[in-house]
């Protein structure tokens, strides 16, 4: 699917702000580059219709290895607490 892009002057936009943010919300344009003295300053995309759901987006991408106990303590050396040592 090819991406619908319109490149416009910032006075353009300016003068047809209204008329860009129907066609976005319309999706009759995918993006809309604001450009001023020819130089992009201004990238206008419509929002996500659909916001996906961050519960469990990454479920299945990390993995223990067998014999690996993850509640285990993991310190190589004493606490300082246990030496009685309150700051450091």
């Amino acid at each position: 699917m090819d991406e619908t892009v319109v490149r416009v002057s910032a006075s353009e936009f300016k003068a047809r702000c209204l008329a860009i943010f129907s066609d976005l919300a319309g999706r009759r344009l995918d993006r809309v580059i604001v450009t001023r003295r020819g130089r992009p300053v201004a990238e206008i995309r419509p929002p996500q219709t659909e916001i996906a759901d961050p519960w469990g987006a990454h479920r299945g991408s990390v993995t223990v290895p067998p014999g690996v106990d993850l509640t285990a303590p993991r310190l190589d050396e004493a606490l300082d607490a246990e030496a009685g040592i309150l700051h450091r």
